[in-house]
Formats: C-alpha cells, structure tokens, sequence
C-alpha cells in the first residue's frame, strides 16, 4: 500500500495520521518535537506524560526537521533532517509520497514596541509553557497583554503558578464583537464556557481585564521594571493623555499565531488571506498535497483535530483506499471554521501598532536592527522584495531567520505580510549538510500512473 507522509504531530497532524491508519494506509508521522502532542499538548507534557499511542501502522519520526519539500513527477519529495539542531552528525532522509499532509501549525504573533527585547519580555505562549509545563511562573508582578482569548488561559497559568498577574490589557472590544455575531460565537459549542470559566477564574483572582488597552513601552535597564499602558481607539492608535506606568517584573505578550507557511509556499499551495486555501477535502491547489490545523486559519485544538482527520481520509482516498465520507468530522470542521471567523473578527490585528513605535524602536531582535535602520533600506535603497530587504538591512538574516520579525518587518516594509514565508530551504541546515551526498530516496509507492490517480483527492460527497 502506499506511504502518505504526515507533517507535524500535534492535534491535526496525529488526527490525519490515525485516521489513514484506520483505513490500512501506511504513515510516516514527522514531527521537529521528540514527542507527540505539538505545542497544544507540549506545554502540559510533564503532568501528562507520553499520552499518546499511534497505530502500528504509523512510523513516527521525532526530532526531524523537514528543509524542504520538493516536487516530483506524481508526488513530492520530502527532505529531512534528524537529530538536535546543534548536533553535527545528525542525519538526513529522503520520502517521497503521492500524498503529503502539511500539519505544521503556528507560533505566537509578537507586535515590537519599545522596549520589547529587554529580559523579561515574554510572548504568552512561552510564558504559559514554562506555568503549565513546570509550573514555574516568568515573574512576581507579570502584566498580560496582546489580544486574543488566548490571554485568558495565559493568565490563569500565571496565577495558578504563583504571579501576581497585575493585569490583562486587551487590545480589542471582544464582547462587542461577539454579540454583533452570535451565530459564529455559537459555533465555538463548549469554547464560549469555558472562555467564561477563565474570565471567572480571573476575577477570583482580582485580575483587571482591560478593553482597548495595550502595553506601548517597556522602561528598564538590565530588565523590564516597568511598562506604559495606553488606551487604544478602534485603529489601535494610543489615545493621547490617556498613558499611565504600573510597575512590573515580567511581561506576556500576544497577538495572534502566525501560521508556519514555508513547506506550504514551497509545495507553491495557493495563499489567501496569509492562510492556506483547501476545498472540503482539506486539499490545497496543488494535487497530492493536503493541509490541516492552524495553517488553514486559527480556530483550535478541536478544529485542528478535525480538519486533520478529513485530511487524512482524503489522502487514503487518493492513495486507493475505500473512503465513506467523514461525515462528523466535516460537520464540526464546518462549525469550527464559522466560529474561527467570529473569532478573527473580534479579534483583529489594526494598523495602529506602528504607530507605537520609534526610529530607535528594534524590529529585527536576532540582528538589533531598529526602525531606522528598516526605513532607509526601503526610502534609501528603494528595496522591492524580501531578499533586497534582508540583505540591504539585517532584517530576517539571523538565526530565526525571521520567523519572529518577518512579518512585522514585511508589513513595516509594504511587502505583504506572508512575504518572508517564501523560502526555499524551509529551516536551517549546515553548508556540509547540503554539499553531502543524498540520502537514497525512499519510496513505498508503486509506479505512479494517470489513471491510479483519476478520483482521488478530490471533495467527498
């Protein structure tokens, strides 16, 4: 039977995986992390212990870096890296599949301001790893800020692990927006609950909830001591007189995830609206290649789980297996998909944040290259696209490798922010790495022919 290859290992890459298992498709499950879970699961690992058992069909490869994914007559080529980043010896692989599901899911969205890189400045996604994972909170006096009900759960962690959390400063009016469209707020089914579980829990705590109100500077010397908290209109301009100082030793911020879009770009999967486009099936534009979980838009663990499974039974259709159609899985993808539009309406991004900025403000932390500096090689040296504006400002070139400060770079710069996703080797390698020979190709697939492919992946129903 052929081999469908699995990208990413958290709640939509294990739904895709045991879903094509359970139609007798063999999988490779690849995932960077070395156990299962993702960053959903990951961050309460150590109270949960290895809580996952795959298929027997399903071989699991952790601790793998997939650099690129290359197309291939009938299918794609998958480039793998094994081992710890830092561990010179660790080895490479080659898959090759007619089926590929991209799972790769998303990271935290940091907006810079000034003061942003200094210690103590956290995004909330780290700050809730080391609360739920350890139980180790990130300061005494910690303000939450950002938007987004992730912030509700971040701060509930920090409480729970002893903080003080001084407060939340939300940058929207969700509740406002939630009720101009309660139909999509509906669809969140147990989320809105347990969203008001939080809200509860807070208040237990005493924990302020701050509407339009957002951390615009961090003040301290060797670290954060303190930050300036403004009061934002609907374009998230700070409204002037309206700044006031509350001392802090630690700082949590968020503002959405950025979907890891790399292998999705490289497989040239059509982008709209900085997510990956899919039909019913989760099928992108490109055949043979599927996507799941947050790179389709940010909706959540249970719609992740999902899509993944529509994934996976739509990549053990194309691969020859005998499908019914997931009914119950297209039907809570369908709900989870109109409350995730609720929630990126109530939650929205505005343009105001470049207004909190200064020419000395950093924008590139890996590179320490501020506003200024960015400014003058797009005025200056009049650069068009990514490559230009890396190399004529620092932007992007250190080792994250932008994915921390490309998007805001890109949208400072007026590139579009999915600009820095276009890369042609997805993650790190060594210069050694590349110049050694190939691994041989692995392959479990028969010959690839038109006619095995009429039929497949294409929408159930």
């Amino acid at each position: 039977m052929n081999r469908i290859v699995v990208v990413g290992a958290g709640p939509a890459g294990l739904a895709a995986a045991t879903a094509a298992a359970a139609l007798g498709v063999e999988v490779v499950l690849v995932d960077a992390a070395p156990k299962l879970g993702g960053q959903f699961f990951r961050q309460d690992a150590l109270a949960r212990g290895d809580r996952f058992t795959l298929p027997f069909q399903v071989e699991h490869v952790p601790n793998a870096t997939v650099w690129a994914v290359e197309p291939v007559a009938g299918g794609h080529r998958v480039h793998l890296r094994i081992g710890a980043a830092d561990d010179p010896s660790r080895t490479g692989r080659v898959l090759e599949t007619r089926a590929l599901v991209l799972a790769t899911g998303a990271f935290d969205r940091a907006l810079p301001f000034p003061g942003w890189d200094l210690p103590g400045v956290f995004t909330a996604g780290a700050a809730q790893a080391m609360a739920k994972g350890q139980g180790v909170a990130v300061g005494d006096r910690v303000l939450v800020g950002g938007t987004g009900p992730f912030l509700l759960p971040v701060a509930a962690s920090l409480a729970a692990a002893g903080a003080r959390v001084v407060a939340v400063a939300e940058a929207n009016a969700p509740v406002s927006a939630w009720l101009s469209d309660p139909a999509g707020a509906a669809a969140g089914g147990r989320r809105i609950p347990e969203l008001a579980r939080y809200a509860g829990l807070l208040a237990r705590h005493r924990v302020p909830y701050r509407r339009r109100t957002a951390v615009v500077e961090a003040h301290g010397s060797r670290q954060v001591e303190a930050v300036t908290l403004a009061r934002l209109d609907r374009e998230w301009a700070p409204v002037p007189g309206s700044e006031r100082r509350v001392e802090v030793d630690a700082v949590a911020v968020g503002f959405g995830f950025t979907p890891q879009l790399e292998l999705a770009v490289a497989a040239r999967c059509r982008i709209e609206g900085g997510f990956v486009a899919v039909d019913a099936a989760q099928g992108t534009s490109v055949p043979g290649v599927f996507a799941a979980g947050e790179l389709t838009g940010i909706g959540g663990a249970e719609l992740a789980a999902s899509e993944g499974a529509v994934a996976g039974a739509a990549a053990a259709k194309r691969l020859g297996a005998v499908v019914e159609p997931p009914l119950g899985a297209m039907a809570r993808v369908r709900a989870g998909r109109r409350f995730a539009a609720a929630l990126a309406a109530a939650f929205p991004v505005r343009s105001g944040w470049t207004g909190w900025l200064r020419e000395d403000t950093v924008v590139c932390r890996c590179e320490e290259v501020d506003l200024r500096r960015l400014r003058a090689a797009v005025e200056e040296r009049d650069v068009g696209g990514v490559r230009p504006l890396k190399l004529a400002s620092g932007a992007g070139l250190g080792l994250c490798q932008g994915r921390v400060c490309g998007r805001n770079a890109a949208v400072l710069a007026g590139l579009g922010d999915t600009a820095f996703a276009r890369r042609r080797i997805a993650s790190p390698v060594r210069l050694g790495e590349l110049a050694a020979a190939e691994p041989e190709v692995e392959s479990a697939d028969p010959p690839w022919s038109a006619a095995a492919e009429r039929g497949f992946g294409q929408d159930f129903g």
